[in-house]
């Protein structure tokens, strides 16, 4: 069981949003909670949760602790301690992680490496 349940979040949990119109290209970094729900593509060098929302749409190797994926996400991720996609996400790259969980419905082609979790990151 995970800390985080996808369908309890809600906007006051980020501290960014970043909107439906807005297209960024380049390197996100961020520690605290980020929502996209805009369209991302470069790189995801993070540290905290990230959350792609339904109308999301990256295109960017990410590196964070914990991601949830709602909506198209092409590139590899790497995540420290869990990735979710729900039943709307489309994953479309490969996946490394100690813990992951999909929902029925969803779709992810790809390669996926579990590993064990790195418990000094968690400290």
């Amino acid at each position: 069981m995970t800390d985080v349940h996808n369908d309890m979040l809600e906007d006051e949990d980020f501290d960014t949003i970043l909107s439906s119109d807005i297209d960024f290209s380049g390197t996100l970094q961020f520690e605290k909670p980020f929502l996209i729900r805009g369209k991302v593509s470069g790189i995801i060098d993070a540290k905290g949760l990230l959350v792609v929302d339904e109308s999301g749409v990256v295109e960017a190797s990410i590196d964070t602790s914990k991601v949830i994926i709602r909506g198209v996400v092409k590139g590899d991720v790497n995540a420290l301690e869990k990735v979710e996609i729900t039943a709307t996400g489309k994953l479309t790259g490969n996946i490394t992680t100690p813990e992951i969980s999909m929902e029925t419905g969803c779709s992810f082609n790809g390669l996926c490496t579990m590993k064990e979790r790195n418990l000094q990151s968690e400290k």
